[in-house]
């Protein structure tokens, strides 16, 4: 389905409420003139949860009597005080991924262990956007440990994606790209250590940021990272609208004291990126997994676009990216921090053989991906020269892209290799999120950016890619697509 179709589902789409369809911005913005109440914003945004959530089962615990008494406190407070000096997101809605600490909330990651586990405290990154004004309306589903990218697990369930239940929402961020995307709430807050912002936001066509390594502290976080793994796992925004991106980094940005890998950067201005002065590296595909047809005439649309803006393009292979899952697998293990069957154990026992036969009949508490993923992380232990081979690579392919990108340029590179699949089919095989991975352990910023739907109805997307610190770059990037592509198409069902 082309741009024109995509926009013909969002003119017959499900009725939804207006207010499910704009920004978190303009909703603020609503909300700070009077023409909004923060009230009737919660309320539309819980009913919309409430019709969906049976279904898709994103929310895995919500929190709405405590946000409607939250949304009559902001606007007590706007009648007492006017709109001068209220935060940018003041009385406007969102969603929390669980693997965050949201006080009184549950923190389980989706490890039956951990089951029961309530948060007392607020991560940094909830914390920051809380005092941003935002309401949370619960937490969403996520991968088993955030490691898979199938939002399921023993605890919680599956989670459906609302252009076809029958489909995946992507993980680990599934519950939280699953909501924005059906119009439960304008944004959520994301962590990504392999993909786990940019998959579901692609899934569920919505934007999605992975920010710079070490812009945006993780406090708070279960599973946490350690060493140079805290440069590797970031936090974003996962919204519906771009103009909502830069504003959320921002708040979200910045050393809290407690994330060592988090520093301090002085931010660029998205509005400063004039598209003729770019230079774009189209990259079509990683030499190792095929890419769907409809994805990369997606992003040939995309080239063709910047193109006329006078943008300068540049169309290359990038050879290395072959061994993109080797080297995020060796660099990752070489960055320290607990295994992740250390992690499964979460301080008891674990037995991987075992589990993998209690597996066979459905008798272990753990998912069949989450101990194909402990399996996965021996490799670099039992081949050591191989590990060094491939880190030593992954390091030359940093310093590559960043002289070929350069600090006037974006990347476009797929998201996936195919529009969202079936449940259980990213095991078949397991290897196509190998477009996402690499860019954590480089470090780079990466935008999720929707491109309307397929001739399924099912979301299309590409990454667009910068250097280190450019963050706004990518994002002016993907404020100027949505303009020429209509960005998130609210879903037909």
């Amino acid at each position: 389905m082309d741009v024109t179709a995509g926009n013909e589902h969002r003119r017959n789409g499900n009725n939804m409420n207006p207010l499910c369809l704009q920004s978190a911005s303009s909703l603020a913005a609503g909300i700070r003139s009077g023409e909004l109440r923060s009230e009737d914003v919660v309320r539309a945004h819980i009913h919309r949860l409430q019709v969906v959530n049976p279904t898709l089962n994103l929310v895995v615990r919500d929190r709405f009597e405590a946000a409607l008494s939250e949304a009559r406190a902001a606007d007590s407070r706007l009648a007492m005080e006017g709109p001068d000096g209220l935060p940018p997101f003041h009385g406007v809605p969102c969603s929390i991924k669980e693997s965050f600490a949201l006080e009184g909330m549950p923190n389980t990651a989706g490890l039956v262990s951990r089951a029961g586990h309530i948060a007392t405290r607020d991560a940094t990154a909830v914390a920051r956007l809380r005092a941003a004004g935002a309401i949370p309306l619960g937490v969403t589903n996520v991968s088993e440990l955030c490691m898979w990218m199938e939002s399921h697990n023993k605890l919680y369930g599956r989670s459906r994606n609302p252009y076809d239940p029958g489909r995946i929402v992507g993980g680990s961020s599934g519950g939280e790209a699953g909501v924005v995307g059906a119009g439960g709430a304008p944004f959520g807050l994301g962590s990504d250590i392999g993909g786990s912002i940019r998959m579901p936001a692609f899934f569920n066509g919505v934007f999605g940021h992975k920010p710079t390594g070490g812009l945006v502290p993780g406090t708070g976080q279960f599973p946490g990272g350690s060493g140079e793994q805290l440069r590797y796992v970031t936090t974003g925004p996962i919204c519906r609208r771009a103009e909502d991106l830069w504003p959320l980094l921002r708040a979200m940005a910045g050393p809290d004291g407690e994330d060592p890998g988090c520093r301090e950067v002085a931010l660029g201005d998205p509005s400063g990126v004039a598209l003729e002065d770019l230079t774009v590296l189209d990259v079509p595909d990683n030499g190792m997994t095929p890419l769907h047809p409809s994805l990369r005439a997606a992003q040939e649309r995309v080239v063709a676009h910047l193109a006329s803006r006078g943008a300068r393009v540049v169309r290359a292979r990038i050879p290395a990216l072959r061994d993109s899952l080797f080297i995020w697998s060796s660099m990752l293990s070489a960055a320290g921090g607990p295994s992740y069957a250390e992690l499964l154990a979460d301080g008891g026992s674990f037995h991987l053989g075992r589990e993998l036969i209690r597996s066979l009949w459905g008798g272990s508490p753990f998912t069949l991906p989450s101990l194909g993923l402990a399996l996965l992380e021996l490799v670099p232990k039992l081949l050591p020269k191989g590990a060094d081979k491939f880190i030593a690579k992954g390091e030359a392919l940093k310093a590559e892209l960043v002289d070929r990108i350069g600090p006037r340029g974006v990347m476009l590179y797929p998201s996936y290799a195919e529009p969202a699949p079936r449940h259980r089919m990213p095991l078949l095989p397991p290897t196509r999120w190998a477009y996402t991975c690499i860019l954590n352990v480089m470090e780079l910023p990466s935008t999720q950016v929707p491109l309307g739907l397929d001739g399924r109805g099912l979301p299309l997307g590409v990454q667009v890619v910068g250097i280190h610190d450019n963050d706004h770059v990518t994002v002016a990037v993907a404020l100027a697509l949505e303009k020429a592509f209509g960005g998130w198409v609210p879903p037909p069902r």
